[in-house]
């Protein structure tokens, strides 16, 4: 037992626990977005968008009871920021799946945490990492001549995604000094409150009917709830770049999740382009010196 103990407490297994969050995050987040398109033809996209933070926001709530912990006003400040910028994050996503095909939306998405792991690079070899997710993400676009077809207004609501996206990284790593449960839920509580008056103006009472809220709660959980618990815990100990670039695994986890779940069987393109993704991860991680590999306090300022 005080074998097991040690194990557990071992400096390896702590250092290894950011990683093993951010990892858990991503393949819960992408299960839940594949499952939310069910709810789009009951709801629509704000609708499902209203949902999933919504009852992510009682659910944390419940679980966390944010209320105890002693946060000064600075803190609730930092808070309310990150919160308003996760909600919009997730209402221009969800969006632009309604006009624009998934992997086009995640490529342009990931744009925004690309830029901060740009802004975090100092080394050759970190853009050489950055070079392969970029690559794996272009392999992963539907280049099959429609394209130019791309409604504009998906593409803008991705790109304010991936705008939001990119500063939900700079305010959440703000706060990241704070208990992550509390943190996530007054976040999560603060999106609610900017995303769920989108959906009441869209959906209405529909929002309410039992078979819809069922099937929110799953989404709220999976794609809400659990992946942004772990994301504060990664960026505890994650800086910014290597979380930036190991987030470039969204579209190729997406993509394993549709074979498994929807049948979507992969063309060799995306294959390789999982290889890239899966590539600038590991890179990432591997060439990240001990003085570096500590979170960092301003995107633009070196550790």
């Amino acid at each position: 037992m005080s074998s097991l103990s040690l194990h557990l407490n071992s400096p390896r297994l702590s250092a290894a626990l950011p990683y093993l969050a951010l990892t858990g995050g991503i393949v819960s987040l992408s299960l839940g977005t594949s499952f939310a398109k069910s709810l789009y033809p009951m709801v629509g996209a704000a609708g499902t968008a209203s949902l999933r933070v919504g009852l992510s926001a009682l659910i944390l709530l419940a679980i966390w009871r944010p209320w105890r912990a002693r946060l000064t006003r600075a803190d609730l400040q930092g808070l309310a920021i990150y919160g308003v910028v996760m909600g919009l994050m997730n209402l221009c996503f969800y969006m632009s799946l309604a006009t624009i095909p998934l992997g086009v939306a995640l490529a342009i998405e990931f744009t925004g945490p690309l830029t901060i792991a740009l802004l975090n690079s100092r080394k050759l070899i970190h853009f050489v990492w950055i070079g392969f997710a970029v690559l794996g993400l272009a392999l992963l676009l539907p280049l099959d001549g429609n394209v130019q077809a791309l409604d504009p207004v998906g593409c803008a609501f991705a790109a304010a995604a991936a705008l939001f996206w990119a500063l939900y990284i700079v305010f959440g790593k703000r706060v990241s000094h704070l208990p992550s449960g509390p943190t996530v839920a007054v976040g999560m509580s603060m999106a609610a409150l900017t995303v769920v008056p989108f959906g009441v103006a869209t959906a209405g009472l529909k929002l309410l009917e039992p078979s819809i809220l069922i099937l929110g709660l799953v989404v709220a959980v999976v794609s809400s709830a659990l992946p942004y618990t772990l994301d504060m815990i990664a960026l505890k100990g994650i800086p910014k770049r290597t979380f930036g670039v190991m987030l470039s695994g969204d579209p190729a986890v997406g993509a394993l999740a549709g074979l498994l779940f929807l049948g979507e069987h992969l063309s060799g393109l995306q294959w390789l382009a999982i290889a890239a993704i899966i590539t600038a991860s590991i890179g990432a991680v591997l060439t990240s010196p001990a003085g570096e590999d500590q979170p960092l306090q301003d995107p633009a300022a070196p550790a």
